[in-house]
This record gives structure tokens, sequence and C-alpha cells, in this order.
């Protein structure tokens, strides 16, 4: 497994996945969003940097995930390196690294994620408004119950 902890000279290749990445969560909503670069998003950033950060790593760095005691804060796949199960592959284990129940939050109208999720037990729990860089966005949290460590 190409799965390691993450250190600060990965910094520029997370900001480079999630600006490739981010606005694929909302391809789905009825408008489009502009993307506002993690560096600049004070709320994000924070909720990153605060957590536990995985990178997949063959050599350069093709994904990340983010864990804050339960919750999966982030899990990013490079565009170019999607279809490969490496987003697979870091979810599993983030889900290795939490004991008891885990929850997520996710776009609502972000099926094919949500889909992922279910398969790995998962279930909607609560709909609520939040935003993106200003504008207004509904958003699920889903949690799995009795997540045992393998």
């Amino acid at each position: 497994m190409h799965i390691r902890e993450y250190n600060e000279k990965d910094f520029p290749s997370v900001l480079q996945i999630y600006a490739k990445s981010k606005l694929d969560e909302l391809r789905f909503e009825q408008r489009a969003f502009k993307l506002l670069p993690l560096e600049n998003d004070e709320k994000r950033l924070s909720a990153i940097k605060e957590s536990k950060i995985y990178v997949f790593d063959n050599g350069e760095i093709l994904g990340y995930g983010a864990i804050f005691e339960s919750e999966i804060r982030a899990l990013f796949v490079c565009p170019s390196a999607r279809g490969k199960g490496i987003g697979k592959q870091i979810f599993e284990f983030l889900l290795s690294q939490i004991n008891g129940k885990a929850s997520l939050f996710v776009a609502k109208t972000n099926e094919p994620a949500k889909e992922l999720y279910k398969a790995y037990g998962f279930k909607v729990s609560a709909e609520f408004l939040t935003e993106y860089n200003g504008e207004p966005v509904y958003a699920n949290e889903m949690i799995r119950n009795n997540v045992s460590r393998n």
C-alpha cells in the first residue's frame, strides 16, 4: 500500500489535488461554482490542518484523505489518477483508523459519492444548508455505526 502520513513537503501536492478536484463534488448542482483555493478557504484549511492527513504516494502524491476523531473530513484523488482504486484504498484506510461510529459530509446532489459511502454501510442521517465560496449548498451528514479497526 502506498498510503502514508502527510508531512509538510506534501502541502503543495494537497493544494493542487484539491484545486483540480473540489468542484467535482459540486458538479451535480443547478449552478456553477467558482473554485476557492484551499489556501484561501480559512474554514476548510483549518479543518484539514487539525486533522490527521494521509497521502497516497507512489513517487508522486495522487490523492489524500483526512480524519478528525471519527469524522472523515477529506477524500480527494487527482483526476488523472481516478478509476484505479486509489480513492477506495484511501477511504478503506481512513475507515481502518476509526474505532466506533464514523461520519462524513457530502453534497446532497453528489449521488455517486453517496452510493460509494452507502456500499460501506453509511446512511444519510441529516440534511442541512451550508455554503461553498459564498454560495448556498445542501449537504448530507452520513453516519456508519459500529466501525471497528481491522
